[in-house]
């Protein structure tokens, strides 16, 4: 089944400004020069997506205070200071020059103000509070070079604010009960209890960076928001959200409104996106785990890149997605969509890791899909790989799937791997199983299916019988059975001397049969069999080191090029041929 997507020229046009041009300029060109139905060296072209770099400073780390360290109390109604750099009236303590300040103690309806021209930072050492505030932030940082929240190791320390706000500037700040208007960094081994009645949990106009503590956040909006960017390297962060759980905003400028999470422990429930950056978005490690109740897992405004971490993501729309590139390098992921996994408006690769989509409407789609290598298991009830660059019915486009190693295993009830343009295999295992109905088949490529190396496995429906091109370097057989078997049921191949080739059980009822290995020799005759028994150990329904115990010859197959067809390939739709 095809989805009608943007087209990738719109596509392209959207994110050429943001992302600086040249490189997605290049993939439109050479999107529009193989937007037929030959496959050409151009069109291997993997664009790459942009890497992130999170700048962590010395001080974003340092949880020491200095001698000259001044304390704020916190005295329910009142505040004490002792120390220079802050002023008090009543129930609200003002910090007006660079310093550290260590406040304990609590504060029923109060605040602490930031606001100072002084070029140094400020140290916020918590150690021990809970204050609130019922008309506006708790925490508030007017004015300042940067802010450090240092959590004093073994302290529980509780923000929360009231469900409306008096005190608000022009622009309606602040909204948040931890806000503030520039740098902001939360460090230490403390914790940091937030709960948010108003609108967002923890906010900066500017940076924000976590590198430590354990912080728990609840917020009717965002959870944790940086305008221009959010950072994480380590702490152990708990987040429900009523709308995004961690945000970044900045649409303005192109190296700003990002998202880099580099370590730690995420635990998101949120009613939208999980995790969203307006442009780009990268993991290098962490233990992620999202619920998503009406928005995405992990959304990227352009590209996303992923190096490592694992990742539990279960959403009502895609697990993983990027408007622009997305790139896995390594990682383990157990996805759950009520829309597709992973999708990408541009361009999706797989280097490696392991991808387990075990529920999804379509398991990967994009423009350009290619995998590499790593360990890929799609469970889908439409297409398990589908790459559309934007056309619509029966029309080619300038869409490609690129399989060049790795293990990709698809369970479909859709389409298996469909491209609305062509497809090639050149190394690697490919398993697919299902569909099971006729208006869907296992392979489903409207140009042409180029098989060069590599392993494939293809048992499903026959209603639209799809095979290798037969320009294909490496033979393939493709065998359509008199009916349908039930799952379960083996089928074995094996040269005439009896060299067995494939065992293979098909844990979906199946008709159509395709294979394609490097063990298949020209002018080579082999016999198949369909039932039977078989012994040994079962991988994802291949057999190895058992026996086969012979069911019912169906075919003897005589290699004599490079593609081999046996049965009725009449009712469908054989090679490149057109659908009835």
């Amino acid at each position: 089944m095809k989805k009608t997507l943007l087209t990738l020229l719109l596509v392209l046009t959207l994110t050429l400004t943001a992302c600086g041009g040249e490189t997605v300029a290049s993939a439109a060109e050479s999107s529009a020069a193989n937007s037929t139905t030959t496959i050409s060296e151009e069109s291997t072209t993997v664009i790459e997506t942009t890497p992130i770099t999170a700048d962590f400073d010395d001080d974003d780390f340092t949880t020491e205070t200095s001698a000259a360290t001044t304390s704020i109390t916190l005295n329910g109604d009142t505040i004490s200071a002792t120390g220079e750099g802050v002023s008090v009236n009543g129930s609200i303590a003002t910090i007006t020059a660079a310093g550290t300040y260590e406040v304990s103690g609590t504060l029923n309806n109060g605040q602490i103000v930031v606001e100072t021209d002084d070029a140094e930072n400020i140290v916020l050492l918590l150690s021990g509070v809970d204050i609130h505030n019922e008309q506006s932030a708790p925490i508030y940082v007017a004015n300042a070079e940067k802010v450090i929240i240092t959590l004093a190791d073994g302290t529980q320390n509780n923000i929360s604010d009231g469900a409306s706000y008096t005190s608000l500037d022009e622009s309606g700040e602040p909204n948040a009960a931890i806000f503030s208007h520039d740098d902001l960094t939360i460090n230490g081994t403390g914790a940091l209890n937030v709960n948010a009645s108003y609108n967002n949990g923890i906010a900066s106009k500017d940076d924000l960076k976590i590198t430590g503590g354990t912080i728990n956040v609840t917020a009717v909006n965002d959870g944790i928001k940086g305008k221009d960017s959010v950072a994480i390297k380590d702490g152990v962060i708990t987040i429900n959200a009523g709308a995004d759980g961690i945000q970044s905003t900045n649409a303005d400028e192109a190296e700003k409104g990002f998202i880099a999470i580099e370590g730690g422990v995420l635990n998101i429930v949120s009613g939208l996106d999980g995790i969203q950056a307006e442009t780009n978005l990268s993991v290098s490690g962490g233990d992620l785990t999202i619920g998503a109740s009406s928005g995405k897992g992990i959304n990227a405004g352009l590209d996303l890149g992923i190096t490592g971490g694992t990742f539990e993501i279960v959403s009502a729309d895609d697990a993983l997605h990027a408007n622009g590139n997305l790139t896995i390098d390594d990682g383990i992921f157990h996805l759950a969509s009520g829309d597709d996994g992973i999708r990408s408006e541009i361009s999706l690769t797989i280097n490696g890791g392991e991808v387990n989509i075990t529920q999804s409407l379509e398991g990967l789609e994009s423009a350009l899909i290619t995998i590499n290598d790593g360990y890929v298991h799609l469970i889908t009830s439409d297409d398990g790989i589908n790459a559309t660059a934007g056309s619509s019915g029966e029309q080619t486009d300038s869409s490609y799937v690129y399989i060049n190693g790795g293990y990709v295993l698809v369970d479909a009830g859709g389409d298996g791997l469909d491209s609305n343009g062509n497809a090639m295999i050149t190394g690697g295992t490919v398993i697919v199983q299902g569909p099971t109905l006729q208006n869907n088949g296992p392979l489903d490529v409207n140009g042409e299916l180029d098989v060069s190396g590599g392993l494939l496995i293809v048992a499903g429906s026959s209603g639209m019988p799809e095979i290798p091109s037969t320009a294909s370097s490496q033979n393939s057989i493709a065998v359509v059975l008199d009916a349908a078997q039930p799952g379960g049921t083996i089928i074995h191949l094996q040269s005439v001397d009896g060299d067995g080739i494939l065992t293979y059980e098909s844990p979906k009822e199946f008709q159509l049969f395709v294979f394609s290995s490097p063990e298949l020799k020209m002018n080579t005759t082999y016999t198949l069999y369909v039932g039977g028994e078989a012994s040994g150990t079962i991988t994802n329904g291949v057999y190895s080191d058992g026996t086969y115990t012979p069911g019912t010859q169906v075919a003897s197959l005589e290699i004599a090029s490079n593609v081999t067809t046996f049965g009725n390939f009449e009712s469908g739709r054989g090679g490149r041929g057109g659908r009835p």
